[in-house]
């Protein structure tokens, strides 16, 4: 039993993300062009004619920046809350579907169920997609680590996971003092050591795969995120989701057991003796 997963596209840029079983598909987010998406969706061999609805996080740009054309191209209803749709300046009425936090969506097999997070929108929210046994979670643009962040990403078999800054580039950097600390609030984004934190000390046994997503272009690496992920991730298999292309298609399944599961300050003990835990 399994699901299908890729990036077409993750950062400040753009973003969209698949998630399918056999027959239907849905994208999270669609914040490059329809066109663009036409290509990806086509280098990887995936049918337009799968998907079968978008689902938004929240109304910044770079996350919906296609769907007026994506949804009236492919008829593809949009699920999209109320304050989310009010400050979104879309115009999708006749294909709008509204929803709210926790309420489960069926698309086909696919069950979709959206919950709050902190972020500097509307009424921001992420994603669990289940199918199959499995579960897929769309976990980005994220300012703090909350009880709801938590609870939802302890169950994924896999995640699309922010990791968008490392502090000491962000500090480091020629952002403006007052962007610099919009980005580290509670209602900004991830950073590098807080995403490996929740990775680290919340992954279930079974998260066979994690995406590191929305990267950013000037206050983070690629080859540093990878790293710094690898050093704690035993089986689980780490991926950065790119900016400037779509990744392949992951096929995730339930039957993944990872054979190491430790809390990170455990971690940094063993390779620390002096320090304590308390």
């Amino acid at each position: 039993m399994s699901l299908f997963v890729a990036s077409l596209n993750s950062g400040s840029n753009g973003n969209c993300y698949y998630v399918a079983n056999e027959r239907e598909a849905i994208f999270v987010d669609a914040g490059i062009s329809c066109k663009e998406i036409e290509k990806r969706m086509d280098r990887l061999a995936l049918p337009m004619e799968r998907l079968k609805a978008i689902f938004i996080s929240h109304e910044h740009s770079d996350h919906i920046n296609g769907v007026e054309v994506l949804s009236k191209k492919y008829n593809l209803p949009v699920y999209i809350n109320d304050k989310t749709y009010r400050n979104s300046r879309l115009k999708i009425d006749k294909k709008r579907e509204s929803f709210k936090a926790h309420q489960q969506i069926q698309i086909g097999d696919l069950t979709i169920v959206a919950f709050p997070k902190f972020h500097d929108a509307s009424d921001p929210c992420s994603f669990i997609i289940s199918g199959n046994d499995v579960t897929i979670g769309v976990l980005t643009d994220i300012g703090s680590i909350c009880d709801h962040v938590i609870e939802h990403f302890s169950q994924c078999h896999a995640a699309f996971l922010e990791a968008n800054y490392d502090e000491e580039m962000l500090d480091n950097g020629h952002y403006p003092l007052h962007l610099k600390r919009g980005i580290k609030s509670d209602v900004g984004h991830l950073s590098n050591d807080q995403a490996l934190e929740l990775f680290a000390d919340h992954r279930s046994s079974s998260l066979s795969h994690v995406f590191l997503s929305h990267l950013s272009k000037e206050n983070n690496s690629p080859e540093l995120a990878q790293k710094l992920f690898q050093k704690y991730a035993g089986k689980t298999e780490v991926v950065v989701a790119s900016r400037y292309e779509e990744s392949k298609v992951y096929e995730i399944t339930n039957e993944f057991v990872s054979d190491v599961f430790i809390k990170r300050e455990r971690i940094l003990v063993r390779e620390n003796p002096q320090l304590k835990l308390f």
